[in-house]
């Protein structure tokens, strides 16, 4: 693939990409505008399923990033869909938040701890016993399993919190089954993300700051890959992976004059 392919359409991760620790990134704010001001297609990517759109938005124009709520794609909206059209107008157990609560209320599931068919598994800050207990019954009783997303830590100022692949990994643990994980790495999320803007692999790029996210599922998904070294992974770290991003910046800000 060229590496002067024409991009029409931008996929972006939020954490490590755009904003680091509620701090936007410098050059985070001009790939934004440039975006809006070339009208090209593009939607930020997230795994992180606990706030809504709306949510998420917000907190991106309090750290002075504009970007419209229906430009947002989180794991929680992707989860949603694939439920609606693995199973549509079903119910559901969730140990989650807002986020995810609301995606599934939109597409028109029931919440239920009563014989549910599927049990949903996103991120929260307020993990219980009770609730991860309750999960593990219904599993055991044939509920079906869902993850939002593998991430197994998630950042905080004070350090890693555990997320949610660390709670999948103790109900797995607990029952033999293992949940299918919607968000990234999954390609399915970014091929949902382009279903919803109506892009085309062949003119889509993916930035992010994880090889083991968005990297290889932006190759999965056919996508031109741009790794950004403000996140998660350091450059001299690229070289243990087996597959390579087509290109490695310093940060968005190295981007800008490609829209």
């Amino acid at each position: 693939m060229s590496t002067e392919m024409k991009i029409d359409t931008w996929l972006t991760d939020m954490d490590g990409v755009l904003v680091r620790e509620g701090d936007a990134i410098p050059g985070a704010a001009e790939f934004l505008a440039r975006l809006i001001e070339k009208d090209r297609n593009f939607l930020v990517l997230t795994n992180n399923s606990i706030f809504t759109q709306r949510d998420l938005s917000a907190r991106l124009a309090h750290s002075g990033l504009q970007v419209p709520e229906n430009r947002i794609w989180t794991s929680a909206i992707a989860t949603g869909q694939f439920l609606n059209d693995q199973a549509p107008n079903a119910s559901a157990f969730v140990i989650g938040e807002a986020g995810l609560t609301t995606a599934l209320h939109e597409v028109g599931y029931t919440l239920t701890n009563t014989a549910p068919d599927f049990v949903v598994l996103g991120e929260t800050r307020t993990y219980s016993f009770e609730a991860i207990t309750t999960a593990i019954r219904l599993i055991e009783k044939g509920a079906r399993f869902i993850a939002t997303n593998p991430d197994a830590t998630g950042p905080s100022p004070e350090g890693s919190l555990p997320a949610t692949g660390s709670v999948a990994a103790l109900i797995t643990k607990a029952t033999g089954v293992t949940p299918y994980f919607i968000g990234k790495p999954n390609p399915m999320m970014f091929r949902s993300a382009m279903n919803q803007i109506e892009a085309h692999s062949e003119s889509t790029a993916m930035i992010g700051d994880r090889m083991d996210t968005d990297v290889i599922a932006g190759i999965e998904a056919g996508l031109e890959t741009f790794l950004v070294l403000t996140g998660s992974t350091a450059k001299s770290e690229i070289e243990r992976f087996p597959y390579r991003p087509k290109h490695v910046v310093n940060s968005i800000a190295d981007i800008v004059d490609r829209i």
